[in-house]
Parts: structure tokens; C-alpha cells; sequence
């Protein structure tokens, strides 16, 4: 779990759930229409198939993914007061997303985005905060969103001694099978330590844990606190949406963080969060 953190955590939580307000917007219809105020919002912009006024663009319209627009709007996705995104990546990134022969769009419908709910619950009568990973599912003709993976730190600390490689302590004799496994009484007395008789490289199922601690009532749900998204299909790109709830025309969804991944670096990325290969 641990082997991808630097980059769950290499953009803070910024996003404020409270969408339902524009500040104090005194009728500049100009600052609310360029908000990117929803996420299917964020793909129509993306994909140049929506104009800056919220006008949905159809296959056949003249503008309709047109790469100029898409170059204006493209621009308009990025967080601007995030210095950490410079203008050098955008450019590189937009100039590949708008490649001539190959230009890349965005599918609402693909498994190569996901979202990363971070929630508050009660485990045990003590309030903590977890991540929930979520993923579009098909089925019965439409789509849902899944549950695909959980972040907890308490889980997380059940299973630090799984790679050890010096402990001379902890161990079952190899040659145990001729006793009947007699010795394993002294494995479960000290059930603290269990985690040192797990096979090398075993990775414990977080949600498998999740699921168990909700049905027998050790966790409950509390509330929502940070919602953000991460796109993995752009090629060789990924990046991270985030609301910026702000009374100006760079608010809404918009691009928090953006780095650049190998192929390899991605497939592991994803199929550590969300189970997918």
C-alpha cells in the first residue's frame, strides 16, 4: 500500500463540498458560464465539445471538437494559482492531447478514471478519516459506481511486517509438518505479531477489510469531507481534478496536479488503486 503514496498525497485535499454556491456573483454572466461547474461538464471542455457559454456541441457542428477551441478551453482547465503545474508541462501536455494525427479525447465511460472520496467515519466510537476509491461500472445497459479499493491507516498498520527480512524470532519451523503443526498454538497466542507468518510480498485486501468492519458495525459512516478525481487516459499523462469553489472565471473542476508516467508506471498506479489490470 505503501509503494504509491508519494503520489496520493502529492496534492492536498483542497476540494470544498459545497457546490450549490457561486460567492457573490452580482450578474456577470460571463464568470458563472466559464465555472466548470460539474464533472461531465469537465469532459464536454475537455473533449472541445461544449462552448464557454454551456452550449452543448453535437457530431456535425463546425465547432464541434475543434482543435483551436479545444486549445482555449484546455488552458481554462488548469488550476492557474497552482505553481507547481508549470507553463512548460501545460504546453507539452496540450500540445499532445491536440496532436493532428492522434488527438486525444476524453470517455466519461472509461475505466481510466476513477474518483478518491475522502470520508469521515466512527470506527469503534473514534471519529477517522478514510479514502474510498471509486470506478464506473456498466451494467443493465447504463453505469454505476463501485466501491474499488479503501485507504485506512489502522488496516494499514495490521500488515507492517509482512516483507521482513531479519526477523529470527517469529517464524514456524520448516520442519513443523512432521508434528502435525503442533507448534502453531504459539502463533495464535500472540495474534499482535500474525503479520510476520504471512508469505513475502502477500498484499492484504483492504476492502475485503472495509466490507467486514461495516457489516459487523465496527465502522460507520459520517460524511463526505474532499472529493477528487484521477484521469489516466491520456497517454503517458496523468492528472488530478479538484473543485476550487471561488468567485472567478478559474473555478469549479479543474486540473490540480499533472505528471508524467510511463505506461508501466501508470498500469501499476491504477491496478494499485482500483484492482483493475
Amino acid at each position: 500500500m505503501r509503494k504509491y503514496c508519494w503520489l496520493l498525497f502529492l496534492v492536498l485535499p483542497v476540494f470544498a463540498q459545497s457546490q450549490g454556491s457561486i460567492g457573490s456573483w452580482n450578474g456577470d454572466e460571463t464568470v458563472f458560464y466559464a465555472q466548470t461547474k460539474q464533472m461531465n461538464q469537465f469532459f464536454q471542455r475537455f473533449n472541445g465539445e461544449e462552448t464557454i457559454q454551456g452550449k452543448q456541441l453535437y457530431p456535425g457542428d463546425p465547432n464541434y471538437r475543434d482543435p483551436k477551441a479545444r486549445k482555449k478551453y484546455l488552458n481554462m482547465l488548469f488550476d492557474l494559482s497552482n505553481p507547481a503545474i508549470s507553463n512548460d508541462t501545460k504546453f507539452v501536455f496540450i500540445d499532445e492531447t491536440l496532436n493532428k494525427k492522434n488527438p486525444v479525447f476524453l470517455d466519461f465511460h472509461s475505466n481510466g478514471w476513477f474518483a478518491e472520496v475522502a470520508a469521515s467515519f466512527l470506527y469503534k466510537k473514534e471519529k477517522v478519516n478514510l479514502i474510498l476509491y471509486l470506478r464506473l461500472e456498466r451494467q443493465n445497459g447504463g453505469y454505476k459506481w463501485m466501491f474499488s479499493n479503501v485507504y485506512f491507516d489502522r488496516f494499514e498498520s495490521w500488515f507492517t511486517n509482512v516483507n521482513d527480512t531479519v526477523n529470527v524470532k517469529y517464524f514456524i519451523h520448516p520442519m513443523s509438518h512432521e508434528l502435525d503443526f503442533m507448534n502453531l498454538h504459539k502463533v495464535f497466542k500472540d495474534p499482535v505479531n500474525l503479520d510476520f507468518y504471512l508469505e513475502r510480498n502477500y498484499e492484504p485486501d483492504m476492502l475485503a477489510l472495509f466490507v467486514m468492519e461495516m457489516k459487523n458495525g465496527n465502522l460507520s459512516f459520517v460524511s463526505v469531507n474532499n472529493v477528487k478525481f484521477h484521469v489516466f487516459q491520456v497517454p503517458n499523462w496523468y492528472f488530478e481534478v479538484s473543485y476550487f469553489n471561488r468567485n472567478e472565471m478559474n473555478s469549479g473542476w479543474l486540473i490540480s496536479n499533472l505528471l508524467r508516467l510511463t505506461p508501466r508506471e501508470k498500469k501499476d498506479l491504477l491496478r494499485h488503486y482500483t484492482h483493475v489490470n
